[in-house]
């Protein structure tokens, strides 16, 4: 019998790569979508218009973490094997304006996730996507598993919480529970609104005539970014361990923001100086200055490893968008990735 997942945030960047992990190794595939007013389920395209992504396993059932009820029936419903939260309010800039609804579904949404399992009577594996930005102002580099938490956003407040909710279910109510912490991990399909994607939609528009001017925040900033369709793959191999525990996924290399405008500009053959003006509205309350991951743990307990480095997975960025622009002009609208 397939195993059967429960994939909360399925609609999202991390959810449509992990989807499609969890099918081509024959899983049943559930998610859990928060109802709209219009579609919002293009990152899922990839999946229903490939005849062989198993989409007869798909399934997807309106939810949303601030109800706990609607989760606990869920539970009863599904019965899952393995429950992947990814859901969140993930944006830390926009953490700052809305405070209290992204603690309300990034930490206590999680909680509401946890006792619905645990009331449930079942026992799946289960994994929080943790960030990090909990370490925020960081007390060590680069960071680990053992790095203090230093949140500077209310979303790595509510990550901290929920990664501790985590470890505590784990300990008391032993529920295989692991937390994924995961350093900044980009694509194609990276939401518009995030500086990467921001940047390499830009660049795509500009080199077409379309868009004038790039307005950033703070170009300084550094990151250690990897390719999100890699970082699926560790999400899965933690709940594949006989016994739970917590992992750094990353790259163990910084970047600033500055090198990946070079880089993504460079790439169309434009120059960025020309293009994009600073902007304090981008600029967070709360910065965080620099941010780069050791994955030895990972490398060794789960026999991972990023295989897509800074430069290309830049470029990749790059070329998708351009595609995904000419697509749009000829009326296509298939998501790139």
């Amino acid at each position: 019998m397939a195993k059967k997942a429960l994939i909360t945030g399925i609609t999202g960047q991390d959810g449509s790569y992990l989807a499609e992990l969890l099918l081509s190794k024959g899983y049943e595939v559930n998610g859990i979508i928060r109802r709209a007013s219009t579609f919002n389920t293009g990152r899922l395209e990839p999946i229903y218009t490939d005849p062989h992504a198993g989409k007869s396993r798909l399934f997807l059932h309106y939810g949303d973490l601030s109800d706990a009820s609607g989760l606990a029936r869920l539970m009863r419903k599904i019965q899952p094997d393995e429950i992947y939260n990814l859901a969140a309010q993930s944006h830390v800039r926009v953490s700052f304006d809305s405070p209290e609804y992204t603690t309300d579904i990034t930490a206590t949404g999680t909680v509401r996730l946890l006792e619905a399992i645990r009331e449930s009577g079942i026992k799946p594996r289960f994994y929080q996507a943790s960030s990090s930005e909990m370490y925020g102002k960081v007390r060590e580099i680069p960071q680990t598993e053992k790095t203090p938490f230093y949140p500077r956003s209310p979303y790595g407040c509510a990550k901290v919480f929920s990664f501790w909710a985590t470890v505590n279910f784990r300990e008391s109510y032993g529920l295989h529970a692991s937390n994924g912490i995961l350093f900044n991990h980009e694509s194609p399909r990276r939401g518009e609104t995030f500086v990467t994607r921001k940047i390499t939609r830009a660049v795509a528009h500009i080199r077409a005539g379309k868009q004038k001017t790039l307005f950033l925040g703070n170009l300084d900033a550094k990151r250690d970014w990897g390719y999100a369709k890699e970082y699926v793959e560790a999400m899965w191999l933690m709940l594949q361990q006989p016994k739970p525990d917590d992992y750094v996924i990353a790259t163990n290399e910084t970047h600033s923001v500055r090198e990946f405008l070079q880089l993504a500009f460079d790439h169309a053959g434009l120059n960025w100086k020309k293009h994009v003006k600073i902007d304090p509205r981008y600029f967070r309350p709360a910065e965080v200055d620099l941010l780069i991951g050791d994955y030895s743990k990972a490398k060794r307990k789960l026999g991972w490893k990023p295989k897509t480095k800074f430069a290309e997975l830049t470029r990749l960025m790059v070329d998708a968008d351009i595609e995904l622009l000419e697509r749009h002009s000829r009326g296509e609208t298939r998501m790139i990735g």
